[in-house]
């Protein structure tokens, strides 16, 4: 086992009833306090993650499935302004940024070390961004607002390079500085080694630091490892067997004189002996028939914490197509809590790179809606559209029915089918469609009038 993570410090100790918090060797109970992990440990634990993912199956597929379901398909990015859309194509397929091909990268390492920290590089004539990297395990501490743990401003780097310097980059925020109090705004003035993003995972408020998606089945990971290669060693045990030979009435001098004579015959040999010897060949009993049902609880254990069934590792279980479906449904909704993250890390890295441009332009509008990005990932499910198909014909052959005996507005009942349509991913606009379908029923109503004069 690791265990990393259940050292102590036995130096510490806490504030006790009647003794001042003043005497060495205490500290507080309540008052401000960083929950994250020590700057060695969170090393540690980055390390290990890593190492799971490239040796332990079982812990590669828990970082790789989520990846796959959120950017199997790609992700695309879209604003409403054709200015802007150029930028952050020129942007999104910079021959540095790459970010199709560098995207999966991010998104396995903020699972693998609960962080990522892009440097940002801007060109001074025209304001385009290019995003740079730097390995979470440089990262020394993540500085936070004094007036507001939540929020962290600056990342110190561990020293480094040929001249062993620590840098401090500025953590960029949406707005100016002025949303900052002035203690912070001191802070972040000494942070004048560049600018950069910095984005979290599994963190509490009062963290500064992510954690690995890892984290809380490392030692189970190692023992279920370990498990694994007992049972591969048990099965080559079991392989092995011994020849017993018994000599009836042999003194030891006959039986010592017998051993040095005897020789194991060869697959298919012959040997040949009187009725005072008997050969009989023993395996052994290692007395380890649940070892198979034991790995399975401990793989169970894991992939529970990971919110992941069973039967998505190969083990079938008690599980059929119907309850294999209802089984899937709190990992969707785990992995879409991700998706949600990576939605709101993308759109704000897009919008400063389209932003930064629209400042060089000397032009920025007081309505920047038109400027702002947005994500769109793919489908996490196949939907069954057969089944809302179905509901859907109900569902119009039942509004319209209301419409006609005056029990619903045409406004509703269109609001009502667009709610349906939405089930299979298509979204309108209820007031533009029907707008639309009014003012083509009148053209088509023209159109009849002037047939029928024709005729």
């Amino acid at each position: 086992m690791f265990g990393f993570k259940k050292k102590q410090t036995a130096e510490k100790f806490v504030e006790s009833v009647g003794i001042s918090v003043e005497e060495e060797g205490f500290t507080k109970l309540t008052g401000d306090k960083d929950r994250s992990l020590s700057s060695l440990t969170q090393e540690r634990m980055q390390e290990l993650a890593v190492f799971l993912w490239k040796s332990n199956p079982l812990a590669n597929r828990i970082i790789e499935l989520p990846l796959v379901y959120l950017l199997a398909e790609g992700v695309t990015m879209n604003v409403q302004d054709e200015t802007a859309q150029q930028w952050l194509n020129e942007f999104w397929n910079d021959p540095i940024n790459q970010m199709d091909i560098k995207l999966p990268k991010k998104v396995r390492e903020m699972s693998l070390f609960g962080e990522q920290c892009w440097p940002v590089f801007k060109n001074p004539t025209n304001g385009a961004v290019r995003l740079g990297y730097l390995d979470p395990g440089l990262i020394k501490e993540v500085k936070t607002d004094p007036d507001n743990t939540e929020q962290p401003i600056g990342v110190i780097t561990k020293a480094s390079g040929r001249k062993r310097k620590s840098k401090k980059y500025r953590i960029i925020v949406p707005g100016s500085e002025n949303i900052f109090g002035e203690d912070a705004k001191k802070i972040r003035e000494e942070f004048n080694d560049g600018e950069c993003f910095y984005f979290n995972v599994n963190a509490l408020s009062s963290s500064s630091r992510g954690l690995s998606d890892l984290l809380a089945t490392m030692d189970w990971l190692d023992l279920y490892d370990k498990a694994l290669f007992g049972e591969v060693e048990r099965w080559d045990a079991l392989r092995s067997f011994i020849w017993d030979v018994t000599l009836r009435g042999a003194t030891e001098e006959t039986v010592k004189k017998r051993a040095s004579e005897i020789e194991v015959p060869s697959s298919g040999g012959v040997r040949v002996h009187n009725d005072a010897e008997t050969w009989q060949a023993v395996t052994p009993d290692l007395q380890a028939a649940n070892g198979a049902e034991n790995a399975r609880t401990v793989r169970n254990h894991i992939l529970g914490g990971s919110t992941l069934p069973e039967h998505w590792y190969g083990g079938g279980g008690d599980v059929n197509r119907s309850t294999a479906g209802e089984m899937g449904e709190p990992t969707f909704k785990t992995f879409k809590f991700r998706q949600t993250e990576w939605k709101h890390i993308l759109e704000t890295v897009c919008f400063y790179a389209v932003y930064s441009r629209l400042e060089k332009t000397g032009n920025i509008p007081e309505d920047l809606r038109d400027y702002r990005p947005v994500a769109q990932f793919p489908e996490l499910t196949h939907r069954d559209t057969s089944v809302y198909a179905a509901a859907l014909q109900q569902t119009v052959v039942a509004v319209g029915i209301a419409v006609e005996k005056g029990m619903m507005t045409e406004e509703t009942a269109v609001a009502v089918i667009g709610s349906m349509i939405s089930r299979i991913g298509i979204e309108i606009d209820p007031a533009k469609e029907l707008d639309q379908a009014r003012a083509k029923a009148r053209i088509q109503t023209q159109d009849d009038i002037y047939d029928e004069q024709d005729v």
